[in-house]
């Protein structure tokens, strides 16, 4: 007996560490690129006709305001300008570019290990936006963002198993010079993460400057077009249905420099988009398809994130809703519309009107971050942090969204029903002779971590737990583990030749 003893304690011990270790990535009950689609809030019939009416909108209204490079390329692919200046799509160019275009684009990280796949309903989280300020908890206030906060940002994304890419959240308003603020965008997210990166740039210059400094990154301009690790988020319209002039020409900048292209349209519904839902996502959708026309007239097959960004308005005082309901059937409906053309698409969730991480911060980004996921979006902008509308952006809250979309995560990912999960000779084996309940059972302990998302800051304790262990508050906890991140060096800081040869061709702020 003394010898049995000790074997059984070790062997539940092992069986204890081994569910406390954190599992292996395929065994995890979610991970990136899980495939959505379960939800659809448009029928079939809905989805042709919101096409249908999209390719109307292109072929009799078009677009204004094209530059001269960008009215040659469209031109030149078989659209046509008429004497207003307007750009017009025929329905077989559309049709045409459509059927050319990628499908299947990588937006690779800088570790491959962070490399998104996207098609078909793969779906994956991350950061996005231009908040003008920073979201400070304690203080309960708003201040102006600098680059250090970017930088911040970029650290915490980085060690979040599900914060899967890091678009700039914020821009950096201690840097007044457009120029410098966008090559310190670049700086800051890239040394605070190894996953995939979007920025935006001001002039087309400055996307070309950019590149080298990305070149520099990488180790030369080969391997930089080997793995591009950073894309660009391009407003290269104007809504309602008007080019934006600059942004297109930084567009074709950043094709012929390697650079994957998210074509962003963020019309407002009832301002510079429709106010009704379908007439947004019906806008969103021609404005996109004129932008896909003009990538592939730049370059045939380049890789481009298909953008309806359509956005909702309170009619009552003009403000943004981006925690409404109506926010979440807005990206849900456009998630529809991807999947109708098959092409990589993305569009936003995540974001409240809240204006601290509080119980309305909560419902808000869960409601539209779950709705996008189940609709198989393929990128989820804006998943985590954004507060007050986009005008302010919360570290805490990015952390708490961490947990917040790997419980979304676990919704995407949906039931699955076979002879194991169904479980009728477990129910048996309990049943008869055995012990009348699961707990503990080899199949309930094998499927700990393959089943169930576990929080890491949200609090499950009984009410006696949480007063015997001093009334852990969920904001307190989650500052001191951003301060915890913060406190150590990020991973993803450059080698000091790469970091001396950056500050030698470009104004760094942030401190070596």
């Amino acid at each position: 007996m003394n010898d049995v003893s000790p074997r059984r304690s070790g062997g539940r011990a092992a069986r204890r560490a081994s569910r406390a270790a954190p599992p292996a990535l395929d065994q995890r009950s979610i991970r990136p690129g899980m495939s959505g689609g379960a939800y659809n809030p448009l029928t079939q019939a809905q989805i042709e006709r919101i096409h249908q009416t999209a390719l109307d909108a292109l072929e009799q209204i078009g677009l204004a305001d094209a530059p001269p490079s960008g009215v040659a390329y469209l031109t030149g692919a078989g659209a046509v300008q008429g004497d207003d200046g307007r750009i017009r799509f025929p329905r077989a160019l559309i049709e045409d570019t459509i059927a050319r275009a990628n499908r299947d684009v990588t937006l690779m990280g800088r570790d491959p290990r962070h490399d998104m796949h996207l098609s078909g309903t793969k779906v994956h989280y991350g950061t996005a936006g231009a908040a003008v300020h920073m979201v400070d908890v304690d203080g309960r206030n708003y201040r102006e963002c600098t680059v250090q906060d970017l930088h911040d940002a970029a650290r915490i994304a980085d060690v979040l198993d599900n914060i899967h890419f890091v678009q700039r959240p914020m821009v950096c308003r201690d840097i007044p010079d457009n120029f410098e603020m966008d090559m310190n965008t670049i700086y800051g997210c890239c040394a605070g993460t190894t996953k995939h990166v979007g920025v935006s740039f001001t002039e087309r210059s400055y996307a070309k400057a950019g590149i080298e400094m990305l070149h520099i990154i990488a180790g030369g301009e080969d391997k930089w077009r080997e793995r591009p690790f950073v894309s660009n988020s391009n407003c290269f319209v104007v809504p309602p249905m008007k080019f934006a002039t600059e942004s297109c020409e930084v567009m074709e900048e950043c094709i012929e420099g390697g650079m994957p292209v998210l074509l962003l349209s963020a019309g407002m519904a009832g301002a510079t988009a429709p106010s009704t839902i379908a007439g947004a996502i019906m806008q969103a959708t021609a404005e996109c398809l004129a932008g896909l026309v003009y990538v592939n007239a730049v370059k045939p097959g380049h890789p481009a994130i298909f953008g309806t960004w359509p956005f909702g308005l309170d009619l009552r005082t003009g403000a943004m809703t981006g925690g409404s309901g109506e926010q979440a059937l807005l990206s849900a409906g456009c998630a529809q519309m991807h999947r109708f053309y098959d092409l990589p698409g993305g569009a936003v969730g995540g974001i409240t009107d809240a204006k601290l991480p509080d119980m309305q911060a909560g419902w808000e980004a869960m409601c539209s971050n779950v709705m996008a996921g189940l609709s198989g979006l393929n990128m989820v902008y804006e998943a985590a942090g954004m507060h007050a509308s986009l005008l302010g952006f919360c570290l805490e809250s990015l952390i708490l969204g961490d947990d917040l979309i790997g419980h979304a995560q676990r919704c995407v990912r949906g039931i699955e029903v076979d002879d194991e999960t169904l479980a009728l000779e477990q129910v048996r084996e309990v049943c008869i002779g055995g012990p009348g309940h699961y707990l503990g059972t080899s199949q309930t302990l094998a499927r700990m971590q393959s089943d169930f998302q576990y929080p890491k800051l949200g609090n499950r304790m009984s009410p006696k737990q949480w007063d015997e262990s001093g009334k852990p508050d969920l904001i307190r906890d989650t500052i001191a583990r951003k301060e915890q991140i913060l406190s150590e060096r990020s991973a993803a800081r450059f080698d000091p030749a790469t970091d001396a040869a950056i500050r030698k061709a470009f104004k760094i702020h942030l401190p070596a």
